[in-house]
């Protein structure tokens, strides 16, 4: 019977209209390390495979429904600021949701905070990226804190004295988010307050004031006068503080409560409305006084916190590798299961030239993030120091920058549906930019690395050390690097030239750690799309001969696997 028919006879078109084929799913329960295979090789080849077991179980747990639930609800509703208590009293009071609570304590419960810290060695700095890795997967605006706690302790060590005081309850494993005085806590978070708004990058011309209550020297007791416009995390128990001194801009550690008791005078103004990263708090916030000790020497407070700043940025470069191993894992579980025009899309030969390239620039950005991770490992080797202090700037700026596109382009293989605000992609679109810019935007990074080579010249032959590794392996990277060696020596117009040149570096040291370790198919891809057609295009362009099937399969989750 036709539907004409049943309407002749009974007058009504049948009712059940909505049939659900051809859809997708959600990309739940299903261990996130084990699926990854580039990063489990990662963590294999740069000695924390002793963490094995510990980065599955973390990845299943990660993985589940339930919490990557937490951190839709951590971004969907957000920190609220109570200045004063209903009393009157001021109490700078940053309120968030359960959500956000409970991912701080899994980060600050697994180490991500301090890990290297409290038991160094081979794998250290290793073991804690993959585990900050899979967490930003869940949520990464939340890992803001955690980054600026974990980074603040090279900077507190420059003071012996305070880091004695401090550092053991910044690395211990408890996660107190109560607005009480440290004294009264076990486990203590670190903020950091440097922009200034007539300054931004230009730290040094900074405004506010610090006044010296006795004689005053490193270690010694402050008060700081002035407006920070963008203070990360304002909940957090201490900060970091650039201010000046008579002898020129220092760094100083500020309590959020005094030692006696009472709030110290830093008072928040307002919390900040940002595009991404919403889970997190930033603040502007005023300092009327606020007690805070000298940290290093004074007149040297960049020099101070640049450690603190090198391991903020190499947490960027974590984050964004992260982002894009999700974005590429939403897109390729999704055209696992979509058909279009009759075919999987994933068996298309034009969307199997998206997704491997996508697969492609994942690849990239993790082998360098992670050789980086094993260079922190053994910073007592001067060639790895080296590589640490240039490689930094670099994978900052190549990986950071290249994420937004990355996201964008996942996100048109989902098509419609990942635009939607209930899918992942939004957030994770919203926050692809955040680490291009925080911890000093891409021109930043550039003239860093310049920098980097000026005033260190053994990071240049360091880096090219490393690049010799895999000479002979692959012709054109062999081109690449020697087109690089010319375009290094050249120094007319070097800051002009600064992005094309680190662009060249962070495709040199890719495709020579790919070349070295990745698989035929991904290594001899990654070569011929970025450096054999002289840099790389839109996604999707990659060039004849590339064995797409085998990158797609190796890269494809596979959900409900738990």
């Amino acid at each position: 019977m036709t539907a004409a028919d049943d309407v002749r006879e009974h007058g009504t078109f049948p009712a059940a209209t909505h049939e659900v084929i051809n859809v997708s799913s959600d990309l739940v329960d299903l261990d996130l390390y084990g699926e990854d295979r580039a990063l489990v090789e990662a963590v294999h080849r740069h000695g924390a495979a002793w963490a094995d077991q510990s980065l599955h179980a973390f990845g299943r747990m990660v993985g589940t429904a339930e919490y990557l639930e937490l951190g839709a609800q951590a971004n969907q509703f957000g920190p609220e600021l109570d200045t004063h208590d209903r009393f009157g009293n001021r109490v700078d009071l940053v309120r968030f949701h359960p959500a956000y609570h409970r991912l701080m304590r899994t980060s600050i419960e697994h180490g991500l905070h301090s890990s290297p810290w409290r038991e160094p060695g081979e794998g250290a700095h290793v073991a804690r990226a993959a585990r900050f890795y899979l967490q930003t997967q869940a949520e990464a605006a939340h890992l803001c804190p955690i980054t600026m706690t974990f980074a603040s302790i090279p900077a507190l060590r420059s003071t012996p004295d305070l880091d004695e005081v401090w550092e053991p309850r910044i690395t211990e494993t408890v996660y107190d988010p109560r607005n009480v005085p440290d004294a009264e806590k076990l486990g203590l978070t670190v903020g950091m307050a440097m922009t200034e708004k007539q300054g931004g990058s230009d730290v040094r011309a900074n405004t506010t004031r610090a006044y010296p209550i006795g004689s005053g020297s490193t270690g010694q007791a402050y008060e700081l006068v002035g407006r920070k416009y963008f203070v990360s995390a304002p909940m957090c128990d201490a900060f970091l503080v650039l201010a000046q001194t008579d002898v020129g801009l220092s760094c100083f550690l500020m309590p959020r409560w005094r030692p006696d008791g009472t709030k110290n005078a830093l008072e928040v103004v307002r919390l900040k409305r940002k595009m991404g990263n919403v889970a997190n708090a930033s603040s502007e916030t005023e300092l009327r006084g606020a007690l805070a000790w000298m940290v290093g020497e004074e007149g040297r407070g960049v020099r101070t916190i640049i450690e603190m700043v090198a391991m903020t940025r190499f947490d960027c470069m974590v984050g964004s590798s992260a982002g894009q191993r999700n974005a590429a894992a939403q897109a390729l579980h999704h055209c696992s299961r979509r058909s279009a025009f009759g075919k999987v899309l994933n068996q298309q030969p034009l969307m199997q030239n998206v997704l491997a390239d996508l697969v492609l620039e994942h690849e990239g950005s993790l082998a360098l993030t992670m050789r980086v991770a094993r260079a922190l490992d053994h910073r007592d080797d001067s060639a790895e120091d080296h590589l640490v202090r240039l490689l930094t700037a670099v994978g900052k700026y190549w990986i950071c920058k290249r994420t937004p596109a990355h996201a964008a382009e996942a996100m048109e293989c989902i098509g419609g549906s990942g635009v939607m605000e209930d899918s992942p992609m939004p957030r994770l679109f919203r926050e692809s930019p955040v680490n291009a810019i925080w911890e000093g935007s891409g021109n930043i990074q550039c003239l860093d690395v310049l920098r980097a080579m000026q005033r260190t010249p053994g990071v240049v032959g360091a880096f090219f050390d490393e690049l010799g590794l895999a000479l002979g392996a692959n012709t054109a990277l062999d081109r690449w690097v020697a087109n690089l060696h010319h375009d290094l020596n050249d120094l007319d117009d070097i800051e002009y030239r600064a992005r094309h040149l680190v662009d060249q570096m962070a495709l040199a040291i890719q495709g020579s750690l790919l070349v070295r370790h990745a698989p035929e198919a991904v290594a001899d891809a990654f070569c011929a799309s970025r450096l054999d057609q002289g840099g790389h295009r839109q996604y999707g362009s990659l060039p004849r001969g590339v064995d797409c099937a085998a990158i797609i399969e190796r890269a494809t989750p596979q959900a409900n696997s738990l």
